[in-house]
């Protein structure tokens, strides 16, 4: 489903990334783990396409991220990545519904709210969908962040620390959310992560050490 060979990333003088070889299959459900400064968020961003590498190639569904403009990647990304990023970036000024009908503007595909609606009662906050992110529960505001991620049916799902902060119970509520969601849609799940309580729910694992 997606190929890293030979990828490296530096921010200054600090190697962030270095990957040599890593292909994952589609439907695949991975955990990357590893402390703080060892490039996981960096590793999901480059997957996204929200950073282009600076050597090596990264390819999603047998496409080179490398070898498209920046339009061309922007809606690649609507249509076959979704991503739930640590802080949920939710339009404040927009109701749930009008969020999620973004994503679908975004990637250049036609809205529609028969799609958001049934995603929005899949995860079990329907009632929500005329309330603004300010109205929301944490917990509510992170299924919208997963819905509004999954609503195109991506190929493609990337979480960044979802269990962050969260107890035992959300944790593996949160947890439950994304693996059910991934399953949905067929999608190949990603979920980067420093919290060791996620460790036995994965059989694909890839450990990153800390970059010096």
């Amino acid at each position: 489903m997606f190929a890293l060979s030979n990828v490296r990333h530096r921010y200054g003088d600090r190697i962030a990334l270095a990957v040599d070889d890593w292909r994952v299959a589609q439907g695949e459900h991975w955990l990357v783990i590893g402390p703080s400064g060892s490039g996981k968020t960096t590793l999901l961003h480059l997957l996204a396409g929200v950073l282009r590498a600076q050597a090596g190639t990264v390819s999603v569904a047998a496409q080179d991220l490398g070898q498209l403009s920046q339009a061309a990647l922007d809606r690649f990304r609507g249509r076959h990545i979704g991503i739930v990023l640590q802080r949920l970036h939710l339009v404040g000024s927009l109701t749930v519904a009008r969020n999620l009908l973004l994503a679908q503007y975004c990637a250049g595909l036609q809205q529609d709210r028969r799609r958001v609606d049934a995603v929005l009662r899949d995860l079990g906050i329907a009632e929500k969908a005329e309330a603004y992110p300010r109205e929301l529960s944490h917990g509510q505001a992170q299924r919208v962040a997963v819905g509004r991620a999954v609503l195109n049916r991506p190929r493609l799902l990337l979480a960044d620390e979802p269990t962050s902060n969260l107890d035992d119970v959300n944790c593996a509520q949160a947890l439950d959310l994304l693996v059910k969601q991934a399953e949905q849609c067929g999608a190949t799940l990603l979920i980067a992560t420093h919290d060791a309580r996620l460790k036995a729910r994965f059989d694909h694992q890839l450990s990153l050490p800390t970059q010096s």
